[in-house]
């Protein structure tokens, strides 16, 4: 009799959680795509009294229709991502079948974050475009800081120093699942730190400045790597 309502009340959470979630994403792209509706709908004016120069128009602003909208959804996607609240919460461990509400607001924001990374990444990722967005969505970023991956997530658990770059492929994330409970913890990069091809950076590492990981390594999670060194392997050590 007692798991009757608590089965009813994980029911809710999660039916709440995807209500929300829909009507967020459909007002994101709906306003998302306002600029490139209102400039078609221009185009259809312009361009009606001839029909081949109507085809020919609407051929040609097909690209860039989307990338406008690509452009409008990395800033309308975290701002209203912000509005809401929608985080990776610091320091938790959730337990998954428990589907609290820091759980579910995890689950809302890396969906957020998700539908921007698929629309709009392979355009954009390692241009100072891409990491304008990251920093809109809540990561520190210093100067000339280059995310070439589109593997990297929790983007407001992420810390990185000035002139860093994270190369293709890498893993880095600010969350793990182990035995059914989801942890989070921050990940920060020192000044002057290149993350190679393929790596994988788990929960609480802290990496120095002026470090190189060498591509295809792996640093487990609480991991503390000294600066002013080249680390690679797996798991990642210092190479003298």
């Amino acid at each position: 009799m007692e798991k009757m309502p608590v089965a009813y009340d994980v029911a809710w959470r999660i039916a709440w959680a995807i209500v929300t979630l829909t009507i967020v994403q459909v007002v994101v792209c709906g306003v998302s795509v306002l600029p490139v509706a209102v400039i078609w709908v221009y185009l259809v004016d312009m361009t009606a009294s001839n029909s081949i120069v109507r085809l020919a128009v609407f051929s040609s602003a097909i690209v860039p229709s989307y990338v406008l909208f690509a452009l409008c959804l990395m800033i309308i996607s975290p701002l209203v991502t912000r509005l809401v609240g929608w985080r990776t919460p610091l320091d938790r461990e959730m337990r998954i079948a428990e589907m609290g509400w820091p759980l579910l607001q995890w689950v809302r924001y890396a969906a957020s974050m998700h539908l921007a990374r698929v629309v709009a990444g392979t355009l954009f990722r390692g241009s100072p475009i891409w990491t304008a967005h990251l920093r809109l969505s809540g990561a520190r970023l210093g100067k000339q800081v280059y995310v070439n991956s589109l593997s990297v997530s929790d983007y407001n658990l992420l810390e990185c120093g000035d002139d860093v770059v994270i190369g293709g492929a890498v893993q880095l994330s600010g969350h793990t699942v182990e035995q059914g409970i989801l942890k989070t913890a921050r990940v920060r990069l020192g000044d002057h730190v290149t993350v190679g091809l393929g790596s994988v950076i788990e929960i609480g590492v802290e990496i120095g400045s002026n470090c190189q990981i060498g591509a295809l390594s792996f640093v487990p999670k609480d991991t503390n790597l000294p600066g002013d060194a080249v680390y690679a392997g797996i798991p990642a050590r210092r190479i003298e």
